[in-house]
């Protein structure tokens, strides 16, 4: 059995509530054991030993859309994939002052769409793209207010994200620790 998060686009935001509860009832199905979420933001930990992961996201999404009567992309990340992320920060953690976000990418975006994400920063955001992460680093408070929102990185790069802070990416890694 391996252990994967689920990071689940759009869930707790404009106005399409879910309660925990009701989402680890939705990813009690065959395969998955010891799920778990992590804080409000669609965050479900599990374990499975299904090794296709396409099949797995496809039947988790299927499986949302049939209980929740909406489409809700599915990021599945494991330990090794968080650490990952985590050692390829272009900013080497959260600077004083600063708040880190990543954007988890359906896939690494082509070059000449990142150009189009340049007028949308802001003075002192600051974004790097890395592989199929994007990596967004905001004065403290801002990621309310920026331009460089999740619905804009998807409509500028062309692909599907979900975004999650500094912090809950740390302690997703933390939580999939094999201890």
């Amino acid at each position: 059995m391996k252990k994967h998060v689920a990071l689940l686009r759009a869930v707790n935001v404009g106005g399409r509530v879910v309660k925990m509860d009701e989402l680890k009832a939705i990813f009690a199905m065959p395969g998955l054991k010891n799920i778990s979420t992590y804080i409000q933001s669609g965050n479900v930990l599990f374990e499975t030993s299904e090794a296709d992961i396409d099949k797995l996201q496809k039947k988790i999404e299927s499986k949302l859309l049939k209980a929740l009567g909406y489409e809700v992309t599915v990021f599945l990340k494991t330990h090794a994939d968080l650490l990952n992320t985590i050692k390829k920060n272009p900013f080497g953690g959260e600077p004083d002052g600063k708040n880190l976000y990543v954007s988890f990418l359906s896939e690494a975006p082509a070059k000449d769409k990142i150009k189009l994400l340049e007028p949308l920063k802001a003075e002192h955001e600051e974004l790097t793209i890395v592989g199929a992460d994007a990596y967004l680093l905001f004065p403290a408070k801002t990621y309310g207010t920026t331009k460089l929102s999740n619905v804009n990185v998807e409509k500028k790069l062309q692909v599907r994200s979900t975004t999650r802070n500094w912090n809950t990416v740390n302690k997703l890694a933390a939580l999939l620790a094999d201890k």
